[in-house]
């Protein structure tokens, strides 16, 4: 019988979630991952065989947690412009906040070309679809209760906002201006 981990996988990925994503697939080191989540280099590749598998882990444990956060709040009550709303404000006040201005996980590892190996492609396929998917449940409400124009089809409007959303995600991480971004906010829900 095999010694016990003396870790808790979740708390290593969650620590290696953090390394890769203040600095990204390639520039985190091994060394790096080792100093973040205490585990020495053989017990990380035993654990997970290699450096991009642990990225995929990572990526998988962000949609896990910080994605199904902004999908809960397009779940909760209140008016559709409410909710769109609450979403955006909600990202460009924990991408303000965060010091490193990391951004969104899944959209970095789509722009940076390990986002092409393995399993990540399709993990972030999945978070942009699920958005997707919850915007435009969201705006079928809308166009059904005529909060929202009914002259475009709900995935169109559903797209365009994911756009605008995901564009806003990154302008956060190269602006301190609230206000502009604020502005791209009001824009976006006056476009509905």
């Amino acid at each position: 019988m095999g010694r016990p981990r003396e870790f808790s996988d979740p708390a290593v990925v969650d620590a290696a979630m953090e390394a890769f994503w203040e600095k990204g697939y390639e520039a985190t080191t091994t060394q790096d991952l080792c100093t973040r989540t205490g585990l020495g280099r053989g017990s990380l590749y035993n654990a997970f065989g290699s450096k991009h598998r642990l990225y995929e882990e990572a990526v998988r444990r962000y949609a896990e947690t910080w994605a199904e956060t902004q999908l809960a709040v397009l779940a909760e009550p209140g008016s559709v412009r409410e909710r769109l709303r609450d979403l955006m404000l909600g990202v460009i006040d924990a991408d303000l906040a965060d010091p490193g201005r990391r951004g969104c996980l899944a959209l970095n590892a789509a722009t940076e070309s390990s986002g092409r190996d393995g399993d990540v492609p399709a993990l972030v396929r999945r978070q942009f679809a699920d958005l997707e998917q919850a915007l435009c449940r969201l705006v079928e409400v809308g166009q059904r209760t005529g909060e929202l124009s009914a002259d475009r089809p709900p995935l169109q409007v559903a797209r365009t906002f994911q756009s605008t959303y995901y564009g806003l995600r990154v302008l956060a991480k190269v602006t301190d201006d609230r206000g502009a971004l604020r502005d791209v906010v009001e824009g976006a829900l006056a476009a509905l």
